[in-house]
């Protein structure tokens, strides 16, 4: 078992991911093209393929769009030129950000994420400078467990890495990011479905920040995640307990 910080951060992404509901459709369709375009359009056996549509389905998206998507990224048809990118930099405080962004001009991208970083007291870093710090897993993540027992053992029998309590009846488990459907299909196939399950990229060790500085933390996640061309923020602030779900 380890400690809250890894479950505030999660829950910290989810309730800011809930909050930007209208840029949600276009990030998944993105990712769904463009996991389709790397690895096939099987989802068996594309596990970021399976993950993705997995999240477009917990978010109501019409499956015909989500066919769509896969076909464009099978098929090279038009908006599967995007490429991806990955942006390192530091918020105040010293705590660590990664960026992913997937993008057709990369000027335009890196520009608008230096001014961001720029506006809100960041620092835009090289290459290699914090992306050492995240690993990237599975998480599966429940607001209230009625069984833990049963939810360990069934976990830990599909691959869990790591369980660990947020000390409110919630629990989150990781696993290796290939992995993680196979664990969710064990879990609903013992009728133990999580509330959320992505592949993430987590921190092997956090930056603690007090409520001052974690409010400019997360004045510069939102403004990135804000971007057009921004798919996901990552960081390894440990946010305070009444922050993590703001």
């Amino acid at each position: 078992m380890a400690g809250h910080s890894k479950w505030a951060n999660i829950k910290h992404r989810k309730a800011a991911q809930d909050k930007k509901r209208g840029k949600l459709y276009t990030t998944i369709i993105r990712e769904i093209t463009v996991a389709a375009r790397l690895s096939g359009g099987d989802i068996d056996a594309n596990p970021r393929l399976r993950a993705a549509v997995d999240k477009a389905l917990g978010s109501n998206m019409p499956k015909d769009t989500i066919e769509r998507a896969i076909k464009r990224g099978v098929g090279g048809g038009e908006g599967s030129d995007v490429e991806e990118l990955v942006y390192e930099g530091y918020a105040p405080g010293g705590t660590a950000i990664l960026v992913e962004a997937m993008t057709d001009n990369r000027n335009r991208t890196v520009a608008e994420v230096r001014h961001a970083f720029g506006k809100y007291g960041g620092n835009l870093g090289a290459d290699g400078s914090v992306a050492y710090l995240f690993n990237r897993c599975g998480v599966a993540s429940f607001s209230k467990v009625l069984d833990e027992d049963l939810l360990m053992e069934v976990a830990l029998e599909a691959g869990a890495e790591d369980i660990e309590l947020d000390g409110d009846g919630g629990l989150a488990i990781t696993t290796g990011w290939e992995n993680l459907g196979h664990m969710v299909d064990c879990l609903e196939g013992r009728d133990l479905a999580p509330d959320h399950f992505e592949i993430t990229m987590l921190a092997d060790s956090y930056n603690p920040c007090d409520a001052e500085m974690a409010e400019k933390v997360v004045r510069l996640i939102d403004a990135l995640e804000e971007l057009d061309d921004v798919q996901n923020v990552f960081s390894n602030a440990e946010f305070p307990i009444d922050n993590a779900g703001s």
